[in-house]
């Protein structure tokens, strides 16, 4: 079956081979999404680096995970009842402040970054960043929320990249999926190996993922057996806490 789609012609998915991803800028060897996490997953090769965003009560995007503090950083409450100047005071894990989004896209210029927008309230100022800083075709967004992802979508157009959501992964699984170049906003399925007790990323479904045009990234994968058993498969992109293992 010819593919209807190509991932290469996108600026994010032009990689020689399977791309490897820093999760978290490499959350297993320093504190996640900090800057020098993602310093050192470039200064070993990365050329993509993953994080997540939420943003401030005044509309800045940071870098960060969970929609609470106190996991990280030992503070309590959410990052989006906090303005960027109280944020900025903040460190995480007592090792480094909680970084912008756009301190990454200007620290590491040449870093294609892999978005996971974790909160309705963060798109907006995320379009704007990446319409401003002119980002768009050096990021992909994926996320948990399909309707985060079209929204996005919608506004940055066609030279973003764009994962499919939970929903589209599960009805592609299923074989529910019908297929429309001209409809499918999506390039790319970033799923884990697994969900629950059902295997995700079998050889059908990556075969039926290129018969389409379409990318497979796995995460998160630290195991050196796992690694190969996926590139084996056939995989395109593989995210890991442990950049030293890709």
């Amino acid at each position: 079956m010819t593919s209807l789609l190509n991932p290469k012609s996108l600026p994010f998915l032009d990689n020689p081979g399977p791309i490897p991803f820093a999760h978290r800028g490499g959350a297993g060897v320093f504190p996640e999404n900090t800057l020098p996490a993602f310093q050192n997953a470039v200064d070993m090769g990365y050329k993509y680096i993953e994080t997540d965003v939420h943003s401030s009560k005044d509309g800045i995007v940071f870098a960060f995970h969970d929609d609470s503090l106190d996991r990280v950083t030992g503070h309590i409450g959410k990052i989006s009842d906090l303005t960027s100047k109280e944020i900025s005071k903040i460190e995480i894990s007592g090792f480094a402040k909680i970084p912008t989004l756009l301190e990454l896209l200007e620290a590491f210029p040449e870093v294609k970054i892999n978005i996971d927008p974790k909160a309705d309230s963060v798109v907006p100022p995320l379009i704007n960043l990446l319409k401003h800083t002119n980002s768009v075709s050096r990021v992909c967004i994926g996320s948990f929320s399909d309707k985060r992802i079209k929204q996005i979508r919608k506004e940055l157009g066609s030279r973003l990249c764009v994962s499919a959501g939970p929903k589209a992964v599960m009805k592609f699984w299923a074989g529910k999926f019908c297929f429309s170049s001209s409809k499918t906003y999506y390039h790319c399925l970033q799923v884990p190996q697994r969900s629950g007790p059902v295997k995700i990323v079998t050889p059908a479904f990556i075969e039926k993922a290129h018969s389409r045009g379409l990318q497979v990234h796995v995460w998160t994968v630290d195991d050196h057996k796992e690694i190969t058993e996926l590139l084996d498969l056939g995989v395109d992109g593989l995210m890991t806490d442990e950049p030293s293992i890709l």
